[in-house]
Formats: structure tokens, sequence, C-alpha cells
């Protein structure tokens, strides 16, 4: 058994798919195959089921996977701790969702690849909070920022970085924003743009405007921020917004805060490592350099009611 198939194992595990396999791997097509068949060979039992161009694990593969996430983790610790010098180094796997990314990480890339330029970072956008915590505990995350209320974990280590303000944003001549305050039921008859489904504070608009029973004109979901940011300067409708996105906007006049006295959102940029994860010194960097320059540093107070993990 070679650490090259297992890597394949474990990617076409996640991807469901030899093809997507071979392009992320950057191998041939009959690479990826090859390695899964001599796999598969060695440990005398099927580990996919082949649907066509999908594959699925099998329960034998369901187990064996377990396994793998294990030995790769380790590996890639013992490759870490021996090349270290006197300067952090080796790959740091990490997650962001789309505003971190966008708004809050590149001054941090910046100063830490400054410092520290032989640590390799990678990051994976797109992962579900479901995924997010398991990828964690297998090792095939080393770290990943959360856009969410507050937490708490057994299992988990959560660093709270900076609270996070989220607003309600109109097109500038929409005719709520003359008004002293906005409440749910002036978002009657209204149309709202809604990020993707499994985000926080579009559940908690939302579910806010339910419990008012309150009737939209409409609701439009959109893949991402700045898709929904083109929807409201266009005066298509309002949207729930994290201020760090449309600070620009604002200031510009193209897009407007309105006076929202409805839900509270509690939102919070949080960075998160498992608790039994060796801290590699490229890791216990990242993690420093994180709170020195996104830590909020206005003294205002973190929410202490967290949500269990």
């Amino acid at each position: 058994m070679e650490l090259k198939q297992l890597v394949v194992f474990q990617v076409a595990a996640q991807e469901s798919n030899f093809t997507r396999t071979a392009e992320i791997l950057n191998y041939a097509q009959s690479t990826v195959t090859s390695q899964i068949q001599s796999l598969e060979s060695e440990l005398g039992v099927s580990l996919f089921e082949r649907l066509g161009k999908r594959v699925i694990l099998t329960e034998k593969g369901r187990r064996f996977k377990q396994y793998a996430d294990q030995i790769l983790a380790l590996s890639k610790e013992a490759r870490s701790e021996m090349g270290e010098g006197d300067e952090p180094s080796g790959t740091l796997v990490i997650c962001a969702q789309e505003t971190q990314t966008t708004y809050r990480l590149p001054p941090l890339l910046h100063e830490f690849q400054r410092r520290y330029p032989k640590v390799q970072l990678v990051f994976r956008p797109g992962i579900s909070d479901a995924d997010i915590r398991v990828y964690l505990g297998t090792g095939q995350l080393d770290a990943a920022f959360l856009f969410e209320p507050p937490v708490s974990s057994d299992t988990l280590i959560v660093e709270p970085l900076c609270n996070e303000r989220i607003v309600v944003v109109s097109h500038p001549q929409h005719p709520l924003v003359n008004m002293v305050e906005v409440k749910p039921e002036h978002i009657e008859n209204q149309t709202v743009l809604l990020t993707e489904n499994g985000c926080h504070y579009r559940r908690r608009f939302e579910d806010t405007l339910i419990d008012e029973g309150i009737q939209l004109a409409g609701k439009l979901e959109l893949g991402n921020v700045e898709a929904i940011k083109r929807c409201v300067m266009a005066g298509i409708g309002i949207a729930a917004l994290p201020e760090v996105t449309v600070e620009e906007e604002v200031s510009q006049g193209q897009m407007a805060i309105l006076p929202w006295t409805g839900c509270d959102f509690d939102i919070v940029t949080q960075l998160a490592w498992h608790k039994d994860k060796w801290m590699s010194p490229a890791l216990s960097s990242f993690i420093e350099v994180c709170k020195e320059i996104i830590l909020d540093k206005t003294n205002t107070p973190y929410m202490t009611e967290k949500q269990p993990m």
C-alpha cells in the first residue's frame, strides 16, 4: 500500500468522480483508475460502487477511508516536522467562506506570506458546516474560518476573531431609506435577495420575517454576495449582508444601509482547529498572525452565548 494510492483514494472519495479526481491531482484518468484497482486488489475488497460517471464508497470503502485519512494526516505531520528548521515550512490546508476570503483574508495572507514564505497555504472553499467539522477531525483541514454565531465544542478549539455586523441594504433611492426605523412589517411586499441556503444570517433574517407573518413580493436566491450587491444596486430588492462587504458601495452612494430594528444577527468570524491537532510551527504561526491581523481590537465584547458544535 502506497501513500500515492491513499491520496488518490481520499480525493476520489471526496469528489465521487474519477475524472474530477484526475483533474485535481493532474493525473490521467487511467492512472486514477489503475491506482484504485490496485488498492482494491491489495485489500481484497471493493472500495467504490461505479454508477455511471459517479462513484460512491461501499461500506468497506467508508470504513477504510477513516484509516486512510489518519495515515495521510500522520504522514503530513511527519514530513512537516522532519522538514522544520529554524523557520516554519510545509503546507497548511485552510477553509474559509466567501466573505472572509474576499474581505478579511487578503491583508492576513499578505502579512503571513511576507513572514513565512516557506509555508504554502491551500484554501478549500465551498465546504458545508457539517463537512468542516468532519474534515477538521480527520486532518483534511488544518484550520477553518467559521462565519456564524459564537460556538463551543468538545472536539474543536474555536478562537473568536471579530464580530461581524450584518446590515439590511437597499438602493439609495428606496422608500425605506427615509424611515427613522425599519421593522420586519416594513418589509411586507418587498423583494428580498438571499444568500445560499446554509447561511446563518440569511436563516436568521428569513426566520424573523416568517415569525412576523410577512408576505414578500418575491425571494431571489443568488449564488454569492457580489451578485446580490449588484442586484441591490440595480434596485431589484433589499438584502441582509455583512457590513464589511458593502462599505465601499455605501461610501460611494451606490447602496444605503437601512435603519433596521428587527432581529440581531450575532455573527462572528472565528478560527477553529481540532483540539488533538498537532500544533506545527506553521499552524501555530498562522494562528498568531490571524489574531494579530483580524482580531477585533475595538474592545467590543464578544457575545457569551455560544452554540454547541
